[in-house]
């Protein structure tokens, strides 16, 4: 089956590129008299819309690594890696009720700047600095691999290069214009990215229907799926045994049951969704209500990405173990691409406009929160002090080329191993071993008045520190014939706990440590956040909105539980 793109293709592609450009061009000009203003570029002025903040959260978020990564789980797990998405919208919820209306109360534009009003300048530039190191080296690197590995399998495979300097390119022009260029055009880009993807799915489904005899029906190609594969249709994955295989015991180790909802993917979400510069970046341009409104619409739209991410993995996985697919190239991650094979002329350059437009936009958005950190977190307070705010921007349009050109580097030959370990996987695993420090940090510092600096800085290393023992070090700590919910990995010969376990662990023993050392400390911290009933109170149509998501999470998970 030839995957090389058609002179159609490319033609839906360059309009997308055309008609993208041209918009972020526009909404450039009609802000260029504020161009010089530091908050207008970092925060587009205080005054995006609700729907631009809620598409721009989905847009940043929905990246290379949902694409190709979540496909690629689909396809080995099954419809369990559903649960970061499904569980991401109640986090979502929980971030516009409790945790937005403290940094808007407390004015807050970056997270270094919340640490340091509420512990110190030292916690304030240690968190800085590793986010910088985050989003450059796990984050960028990422997405630009994963995207320009997808693309260029479509493309002929020859291209590689050629594609990461394109996406490279593309992103910077979109992101030099600052956070209003990135919030508008990535309405466009969700929207693409959407609609190429609920394309895909369905094009995936009928061709499993197809194959199986069934007819070119969507529906009936998912009663397919769930006739030929009903093990990838369970939410929760049971835990090994003595006979298990070591399959079943490679799922486990990556998405380990009903513990996976007691410890880590609950840390992964709010973390993320919460106390992460480039998604929160989004609503600190707005009011509590619009943030809100937003906020809880990037939630329902949370719902639909299984089903454009997750499917296909899984009619790849029915079309492959019956012999309709050819050997997947990459391992699982390929199998997004594998599935992309089957659309017809035109549609596959959709599909891969959908594709590049999720990988642009994650880029813009994090070199965006990138420049912002460095700029008003590092540069402003430590190199420059008396930077004006002209200055202020070139410096942070400096800080975009830095990250990005750093991030070509060392994608350039896969130096960081990306491809070995998967996308998918190469991002939770590296940022999971400081989520558990991090969110246990932020939340004691916004609900907890006692919690002091100490405590933070503490935390942050402990929480480090654990992730790594109890990840590398589990025999050594436990012993093997004691340690509890591991799984024998016999690839490795070694036990091995779950990552999602080891964040639950390292999470809990931090949150003692820093709950045991602010009792050392003053009853009331000084620097605490003033709290209040208030702030907290949603209105009705917030509530409606709510309630949609929640019952809907719940009849989903009736369904597959």
């Amino acid at each position: 089956m030839n995957q090389n793109l058609a002179v159609a293709d490319y033609a839906v592609f360059i309009i997308y590129f055309i008609v993208v450009s041209a918009y972020g061009y526009t909404v450039y000009r009609k802000r260029k008299q504020d161009e010089q203003d530091a908050k207008a570029y970092f925060l587009a002025e205080g005054n995006l819309t609700w729907w631009a903040i809620g598409a721009s959260l989905i847009a940043s978020n929905i990246s290379a690594e949902q694409f190709i990564g979540m496909s690629g789980e689909g396809f080995f797990l099954g419809i369990a890696v559903a649960a970061y998405e499904w569980l991401a919208a109640i986090a979502l919820i929980i971030v516009a009720v409790w945790f937005i209306p403290v940094y808007l109360k407390n004015k807050i534009y970056t997270m270094p700047q919340f640490l340091k009003t509420r512990y110190n300048e030292s916690t304030a530039l240690i968190m800085a600095v590793f986010w910088l190191f985050l989003y450059v080296f796990v984050n960028l690197t990422s997405i630009l691999y994963l995207g320009a590995v997808a693309i260029n399998g479509l493309a002929g495979g020859e291209y590689l290069h050629v594609i990461m300097i394109g996406l490279a390119v593309f992103a910077l022009f979109i992101s030099l214009g600052g956070m209003k260029v990135v919030a508008y055009t990535d309405v466009i880009q969700v929207a693409v990215l959407i609609i190429g993807g609920l394309v895909t799915s369905y094009i995936a489904l009928t061709t499993v229907g197809q194959y199986f005899g069934v007819g070119e029906n969507a529906i009936a190609g998912f009663k397919v799926l769930m006739r030929e594969a009903p093990e990838h249709f369970k939410m929760i994955i049971p835990k090994p045994t003595a006979n298990s295989s070591q399959l079943d015991i490679d799922k486990y180790l990556t998405f380990p049951g009903l513990m996976s909802y007691l410890a880590g993917i609950w840390i992964i979400n709010l973390n993320y969704w919460g106390c992460n510069q480039y998604i929160t970046q989004r609503a600190l341009g707005a009011d509590l209500q619009t943030a809100r409104t937003g906020i809880l619409f990037a939630g329902m739209l949370k719902l639909l990405m299984p089903l454009i991410v997750m499917l296909p993995g899984i009619a790849a996985y029915v079309l492959y173990v019956n012999g309709h697919l050819p050997q997947l190239v990459g391992g699982k991650d390929g199998a997004y691409s594998a599935v992309l094979t089957f659309l017809p002329t035109g549609l596959k350059g959709l599909s891969v406009a959908a594709l590049t437009a999720a990988i642009v936009a994650s880029l813009a958005g994090k070199v965006n929160s990138i420049s912002t950190i460095y700029t008003l977190d590092i540069h402003k307070k430590y190199i420059q002090k008396d930077a004006g705010e002209k200055q202020q921007v070139n410096i942070g349009r400096i800080a975009v080329f830095a990250a990005m050109l750093l991030a070509v580097l060392f994608t350039w030959n896969d130096i960081l191993g990306i491809g070995g370990v998967g996308g998918f996987t190469y991002i939770q695993k590296y940022t999971g071993f400081i989520s558990p420090g991090v969110f246990a940090m932020f939340f004691l510092g916004m609900f907890w008045k006692r919690t002091t600096g100490t405590a933070a800085i503490v935390g942050v290393i402990l929480g480090f520190v654990l992730s790594v023992l109890f990840n590398e070090y589990a025999p050594a700590l436990f012993g093997n014939e004691t340690l509890l919910y591991t799984a024998y990995n016999n690839g490795k010969g070694a036990f091995e706990i779950p990552f999602h376990i080891c964040m639950g662990l390292s999470f809990f023993f931090t949150m003692l440590a820093m709950i045991a050392i602010s009792f050392a400390g003053p009853k009331v911290n000084p620097k605490a956040f003033e709290i209040d009933a208030e702030m907290f109170k949603v209105k009705p149509q917030t509530t409606v909105l709510i309630v949609i998501t929640l019952l809907v999470i719940v009849a989903l998970y009736v369904k597959f539980w």
